[in-house]
């Protein structure tokens, strides 16, 4: 495994998690999958889809989101919300986040 692979696979590690708390946060709102894409990238959480619609269909069964099939319009959409257990996920985890994030901070500089 080259430097820049090694590099990147940290990269991602570091961010998977953020992408849970993100769609977590942001279907308090309604969405469908591709919306959801799109307003993740335009947050600056890079994602694709064969890694967003898996992590939604995970985080329905974990009762995280709940969804709904719109079928009103000429193409049928599931739509996700987060659920009650959901938002508390979402609390605990700002909480969190925002705790490394201060640890991080409090750390020295790389000189």
């Amino acid at each position: 495994m080259s430097e820049n692979e090694v590099f990147d696979t940290h990269l991602q590690e570091l961010r998977r998690g953020t992408v849970v708390l993100a769609c977590l946060r942001l279907l308090v709102t309604p969405g469908y999958g591709y919306g959801l894409l799109e307003e993740l990238a335009a947050r600056g959480f890079a994602t694709d889809a064969n890694t967003l619609y898996p992590l939604l269909r995970r985080l329905e069964k974990q009762g995280y989101l709940r969804s709904e099939w719109n079928t009103d319009e000429a193409r049928p959409r599931k739509f996700y919300r987060t659920s009650e257990t959901g938002a508390a996920l979402a609390r605990t985890m700002t909480a969190d986040f925002r705790a490394i994030a201060d640890a991080i901070a409090a750390l020295p500089e790389e000189g």
